[in-house]
């Protein structure tokens, strides 16, 4: 069974999860809204531009985690998903992840988000297992911080690896597609890498490598 590997955000799904999920704490008033919505904006272009400081924006991604119960959340991400998710699944990422499941694959999504935004979309997709940032929980509460390694850049690479060893998975004939020049850590330890409707820098590194190069989107 050979791995098929996914990032979510702007792959599977035609948008980053983590920022719209900020913008929807926004539009529901649950923030300060301008400010959040500035410091959230802000981020995001650092992750674009490949200098994000994970760390610290987990704090502020997190923290809003902490300052609500678990039925709360969960009846927040309800209308999230609707709201938000539901328009922004792809059609092309059904078939892609239905031609890997056909072939027998094992459909894993590996995400820089956190679990408590991606465990509902990766459901519904339907795939097999998921690795995304830990937000840590204690006393059945979300603390706003974050539990062992975020999966961003090479913590990717150490949590597939730590995962690989806990399953006994193997990387022999494994795919991993992904729209960003963060995940290149990740794309390079894999046997073949697909560039999904790639940022700039990801869709020069693809070509210069002769990488796949598709769309998902159009």
């Amino acid at each position: 069974m050979a791995l098929a590997i996914f990032d979510l955000d702007n792959t599977l799904i035609a948008g980053d999860s983590d920022h719209l999920w900020g913008d929807f704490l926004v539009a529901r008033g649950l923030v300060d809204g301008e400010a959040y919505k500035a410091t959230n904006d802000q981020f995001y272009q650092d992750y674009l531009n490949g200098r994000l400081d994970i760390i610290a924006y987990l704090r502020f991604a997190l923290a809003v985690l902490a300052e609500h119960d678990m039925d709360e959340l969960a009846t927040l991400h309800q209308q999230f998903m609707a709201e938000i998710i539901e328009p922004i699944l792809l059609p092309k990422a059904y078939e892609l992840l239905e031609r890997h499941r056909k072939r027998g694959d094992f459909l894993l999504i590996i995400t820089a988000t956190n679990d408590f935004v991606t465990a509902p979309i990766a459901e519904r997709l339907k795939v097999d297992d998921l690795l995304a940032t830990c937000a840590e929980q204690r006393h059945g509460r979300y603390t706003g911080d974050v539990a062992g390694t975020p999966c961003y850049r090479e913590g990717k690479v150490e949590r597939l690896r730590h995962w690989l060893a806990d399953t006994g998975h193997s990387l022999d004939g494994s795919h991993f597609y992904s729209d960003s020049h963060n995940d290149l850590p990740l794309l390079e330890t894999v046997d073949t890498a697909i560039a999904v409707d790639p940022d700039p820098v990801l869709d020069r590194e693809a070509r210069e490598r002769g990488w796949p190069v598709i769309s998902l989107r159009s």
